[in-house]
């Protein structure tokens, strides 16, 4: 069987400078993948890139079967694919209630919005009692949580979660987490970005460590806690 995404041998530049160099991956229906690696490593531009915000010099990406290696990300978007950036993005100055409409963007059913807004209340109930509250006045840990219910709105098959963790209190990061199991639960495939390479691969089923911008290590989750050298080099042990 196919996998559900298919990126083979993209190749990425800003201004002409290379930053991704080959990478190749794959990410199968129902499962969680982690992409891992430092700062810098390429990480953010290789889901930027799956997302349809850029596009490879060369290389192909295929989503269920479709290549949408040039298509835009509101095309993307349509065929069940989301993506919540690094650093949340937010509109600050609007309400929880309408970045979350404005996740359902492709919907012209407004029953369907609005039950999918009380899947999200469900899902993340702070987002209920802050619903009229805007963004910009609630935690970090709050806004993640809008970030990943904003992306969840357009009823993604596979939803792409960029660097969850960062800037959030150690006691958050479990919680966000946690939050990730749930919604493979449901039934949405994930591919996710993060640099706290352990609590990643703790709820990956398979991982990709990339380093400047070359995947230089691959497996399964326990496959990768279990390496000397990713434990090394990317977890302090």
């Amino acid at each position: 069987m196919a996998a559900m995404l298919e990126v083979k041998d993209i190749h990425c530049s800003y201004d002409h400078v290379p930053v991704i160099q080959g990478v190749s991956l794959e990410v199968n229906e129902g499962e969680i993948v982690a992409i891992l690696g430092a700062n810098g490593a390429g990480k953010s531009t290789t889901m930027r890139t799956i997302a349809g915000l850029m596009h490879p010099t060369s290389g192909s990406i295929t989503f269920n079967g479709i290549d949408i290696t040039k298509m835009p990300a509101s095309s993307s978007i349509k065929r069940g694919l989301s993506y919540v950036p690094e650093g949340r993005r937010l509109f600050a100055k609007l309400t929880v209630r309408e970045n979350l409409e404005l996740g359902a963007f492709t919907s012209a059913d407004r029953t369907g919005v609005a039950e999918r807004l009380e899947e999200m209340f469900e899902l993340f109930p702070i987002l209920k009692s802050r619903a009229a509250q805007t963004a910009e006045t609630m935690s970090g840990g709050e806004q993640q949580m809008c970030a990943i219910a904003r992306g969840l709105m357009s009823r993604p098959k596979l939803i792409m979660l960029d660097e969850l963790s960062l800037g959030l209190q150690p006691s958050l990061v479990e919680k966000v987490f946690e939050t990730v199991r749930e919604i493979r639960k449901r039934g949405v495939t994930i591919l996710l970005v993060e640099q706290m390479v352990q609590e990643a691969l703790e709820i990956s089923d398979r991982g990709y460590v990339l380093q400047t911008g070359r995947i230089v290590h691959q497996g399964t989750a326990k496959e990768l806690l279990n390496s000397d050298e990713v434990r090394r080099a990317y977890m302090g042990m």
